[in-house]
């Protein structure tokens, strides 16, 4: 009978074995991703800036993955959501603009309130990241990706030591290449506005689908198939130049529809109520849309300041309606219907009441009442 008993014993601890290794892979990645920014601010430290953006675009990789896995393997968690902010903060927000610090704009002026700027408008868009539009489905990034921000940064060391960047000709210069441009001054600028586009109201698009159900797979496989090539063939090469136009693409775009007038709310490009989800937004399991993650009863969703003002108003006008409603009901409780209430014509028949004493008056009994000593004695009688 135990060697019966042992063998289900066994599958189960199987599989409780299995499901621990799957719900760690997600965090696994993300603390994958913590290393790889950690070991290039050491590089960085240590003089080595070509060595630096290859961990950085490493843990962009694993950034990229571990939220798909969660995803994949049903293991998404409010707790993976808010390590994976943590992370990139210090991946996509701290290392790169240290590398950009160490490596070209350690002049002794006041640079470093730089790398204190870009740090600061990363770890903000990330928590506005997470209050917003964490575990949604979406089609949009509010505001320019803190990954996308630091990747930039990270590889234009990469770039500036590529033929590409010693050897372009500019136009309508006399001879002049890429490498002539007063770039301590352009990575300055580059670094504030890349700052002030994570905390802006900017749309930017998303990693495109892959499948081949419609058009729009399609062209997304086919793009993310030619960036997956070129970054293995030509990375110095592709990554910052890319990145640059990915940016610039986000700006120019906001901006000229902001010129025709055609440029939509927050609300409507994001498909957030003020910009905020709603308790009334996410399903009757407690999940967050789009999220396969654990229900609200294993895992409490930490509600925001705006969601638990909406939450009260609602309950208050559900007691106020109810308030209203109930006079009402006690009003049609009172009156009789229409069954009971008697016709034209009918006399109201009255309820007889029981006597407490029980049983029932025998006939020419007076009454129950108090006596009449003022009355006559034959009416008496």
């Amino acid at each position: 009978m135990n060697a019966l008993q042992r063998g289900p014993r066994q599958q189960n601890d199987r599989r409780q074995g299995v499901r621990r290794a799957v719900v760690l892979m997600p965090n696994g990645l993300t603390l994958f991703n913590l290393f790889c920014g950690i070991y290039a601010i050491i590089l960085a430290i240590r003089g080595k800036y070509a060595d630096a953006p290859f961990y950085i675009v490493l843990g962009g990789i694993a950034d990229t993955l571990d939220g798909r896995v969660a995803r994949a393997t049903g293991t998404g968690s409010r707790f993976g959501e808010e390590l994976d902010s943590l992370v990139d903060a210090i991946s996509f927000g701290l290392a790169p603009s240290l590398i950009v610090y160490l490596g070209m704009l350690n002049s002794g002026n006041p640079d470093w309130l730089l790398v204190f700027i870009f740090t600061s408008c990363a770890v903000m868009r990330l928590a506005r990241f997470n209050v917003e539009q964490a575990g949604r489905k979406k089609t949009h990034f509010h505001g320019l990706p803190s990954p996308a921000a630091g990747l930039t940064l990270a590889t234009y060391y990469w770039f500036a030591q590529t033929p590409l960047y010693n050897q372009t000709v500019i136009l309508f210069t006399d001879s002049k290449t890429l490498s002539d441009l007063p770039w301590p001054t352009i990575l300055r600028g580059l670094m504030a506005i890349l700052a002030a586009l994570m905390v802006s109201d900017v749309p930017y698009p998303t990693v495109p689908s892959i499948g081949f159900s419609s058009i729009r797979r399609i062209f997304g496989t086919l793009v993310i198939a030619a960036a997956v090539v070129l970054l293995v063939v030509r990375r110095e090469e592709f990554i910052f130049p890319a990145l640059l136009a990915y940016v610039a693409y986000g700006a120019v775009r906001a901006l000229i529809l902001g010129f025709l007038g055609r440029s939509s709310t927050p609300d409507e490009v994001f498909g957030t109520t003020g910009g905020f989800p709603t308790p009334a937004d996410r399903p009757p399991d407690g999940r967050r849309p789009g999220s396969r993650g654990t229900p609200a009863s294993a895992q409490p969703i930490v509600e925001s300041p705006r969601e638990e003002r909406v939450r009260d108003e609602r309950n208050r006008d559900e007691r106020t309606r109810d308030e209203r409603v109930r006079p009402d009901r006690r009003r049609d409780d009172s009156e009789p219907s229409d069954e009971r209430r008697p016709t034209e014509g009918q006399p109201q028949r009255r309820k007889r009441r029981r006597r407490r004493g029980g049983g029932s008056r025998p006939p020419g009994a007076n009454p129950p009442g108090p006596s009449h000593p003022d009355l006559p004695t034959d009416q008496a009688e």
